[in-house]
C-alpha cells in the first residue's frame, strides 16, 4: 500500500510538523502527482505568520505550498493529456477557500492538482528547475490576461508584434521574471524595472528597456520613455511598485490600468519573535496605504486590482497557458524556467528551513526542496 508523508501545518502561526498523510485520489479532471520538488513562495510564510488576517477559512491541520514538479501516478476521469509516467509541473491549489483541502498542497509526498494547472516538463529540465515555475506563472497570466485585469492578447509560439507597451514593475522577481516572458511571447514591447545587477538577466527575458527602480528619477524616465508610446497596461510586484506603477500609467497614454501583485506594506515582521504584537500597526498600515492609492488612482484616472494567482483555475486562461502555449514552449526552448532554483533541502523535513530562508530574501532566485 503505498504510503504518503507531509509537512503539516496544525494551526494559525504554527511551524510545519513532518507526518503520515492519507494517499489522496484523484477527482474529476484531476492527477495524482509523485512531488519530486516543490518551491517555496512567501505566500507560504505569510500563511503562517499572519494566520489571523490570511486565509482565515483554512481549516487545521492543513498543508501548504502552491509549486509541484514531479511524475503522474493516477488520473482522474476526464483526463486526456496526461499518462501515468509523465513527468509535469503543476500548480496545486488547496489553501483556496473554494478548496480548502490538505490533499491540494504541494508540501508532501503525493499532491492532487488539476489537470488544466499542469504542463509537461521537457527532458531538459530537472525536476528543481521545474518547480520555480507554477504560482508565478500563474500570477502573472491572470494579471496580463484575464479579462478583469489587463486583457492582453494570449503569448503564442509566432506573435505578431503588438505597438503598445507593457510594464512590468519588479522584473527580476519571480511573477515578474515570467510576466516579461509571457508579455513579450504575446508580442507586446516590455519595459521593466530591476536592480542594475539583473538587467542583463531581465533584458534577457525579453524585456526592451530596464529601468533601475532604487533611482529617484525612476519614475519620470519611464514616462519619458513611454512618451509617443501606447500603454497596454503595467503590473506591479513589490510592496512600492503599485503607487509608482500609477503615476506613469496616470501620465501615458492608452489603458491606464495596474494589476497589483503585492501588497501594499511587508507582513515580515509577523514572522519573528513578538510578530503577533505588529498586528494593530499592519491592519492600520494596510487600510491607509490602500485607501491611499485608491486616491491617487482616482485622481490619475487609473483602474487598479489586485490579482489573485489562482483565479485562472475557473477560466481560459489557464488552458491558454499550461495546453496551449507553455508545453511547446519550454520544450523548443522558447520560455525559460526562472528564476534559477535555489535548491535548500532535499525532503519533506527542510520544508520549514527553506521557507526561513524565502522569509530573509533572494534575488533573482527561488527556494526549492528535492524531495527524491
Amino acid at each position: 500500500m503505498t504510503t504518503n508523508t507531509a509537512a503539516w501545518i496544525t494551526g494559525r502561526h504554527a511551524r510545519l510538523e513532518v507526518g503520515p498523510a492519507a494517499y489522496p485520489s484523484p477527482g474529476t479532471g484531476q492527477i495524482v502527482v509523485r512531488n519530486q520538488a516543490v518551491a517555496i513562495n512567501p505566500l507560504d510564510w505569510i500563511i503562517q505568520a499572519a494566520g489571523n488576517l490570511a486565509y482565515r477559512w483554512l481549516r487545521y491541520p492543513t498543508v501548504l505550498g502552491s509549486d509541484v514538479a514531479g511524475e503522474v501516478v493516477e488520473v482522474g476521469e476526464n483526463v486526456t493529456r496526461f499518462r501515468v509516467g509523465d513527468r509535469v509541473l503543476a500548480h496545486a491549489v488547496g489553501t483556496d477557500k473554494d478548496v480548502n483541502n490538505a490533499a491540494e498542497g504541494a508540501f508532501q509526498l503525493y499532491s492532487v492538482v488539476l489537470e488544466r494547472l499542469a504542463c509537461p516538463i521537457p527532458d531538459a529540465l530537472s525536476a528543481d528547475e521545474a518547480a520555480v515555475l507554477p504560482l508565478a506563472v500563474s500570477t502573472a497570466a491572470c494579471g496580463l490576461f484575464q479579462t478583469d485585469q489587463l486583457g492582453l492578447r494570449h503569448p503564442s509560439a509566432n506573435a505578431e508584434p503588438v505597438d503598445e507597451t507593457v510594464l512590468v514593475w519588479g522584473g527580476s522577481t519571480s511573477v515578474g521574471s515570467n510576466a516579461v516572458q509571457l508579455a513579450a511571447a504575446a508580442g507586446y514591447w516590455v519595459i521593466a524595472t530591476a536592480s542594475p545587477r539583473n538587467f542583463d538577466y531581465v533584458t534577457s527575458l525579453g524585456a526592451a528597456e530596464v529601468f533601475d527602480y532604487n533611482s529617484p528619477s525612476v519614475v519620470p524616465d519611464i514616462i519619458t520613455a513611454l512618451q509617443g508610446r501606447e500603454l497596454a497596461g503595467a503590473l506591479a510586484v513589490g510592496t512600492t511598485s503599485a503607487a509608482a506603477c500609477v503615476r506613469i500609467a496616470g501620465s501615458c497614454t492608452g489603458r491606464r490600468f495596474v494589476s497589483i501583485a503585492s501588497p501594499a506594506v511587508s507582513f515580515a515582521g509577523l514572522a519573528h519573535e513578538h510578530g503577533r504584537l505588529e498586528v494593530p500597526r499592519l491592519i492600520f498600515r494596510l487600510i491607509t496605504s490602500n485607501v491611499a492609492l485608491q486616491i491617487r488612482s482616482r485622481f490619475r484616472r487609473v483602474a487598479t486590482k489586485y490579482i489573485f494567482g489562482t483565479t485562472l483555475k475557473t477560466n481560459e486562461v489557464s488552458t491558454a497557458i499550461y495546453r496551449d502555449f507553455l508545453p511547446s514552449a519550454l520544450a523548443e526552448g522558447r520560455y525559460a524556467a526562472v528564476p534559477k532554483p535555489l535548491v535548500a533541502g532535499h525532503g519533506i523535513h527542510d520544508l520549514q528551513h527553506a521557507m526561513d530562508i524565502q522569509l530573509k530574501g533572494v534575488s533573482a532566485e527561488k527556494v526549492v526542496v528535492t524531495l527524491s
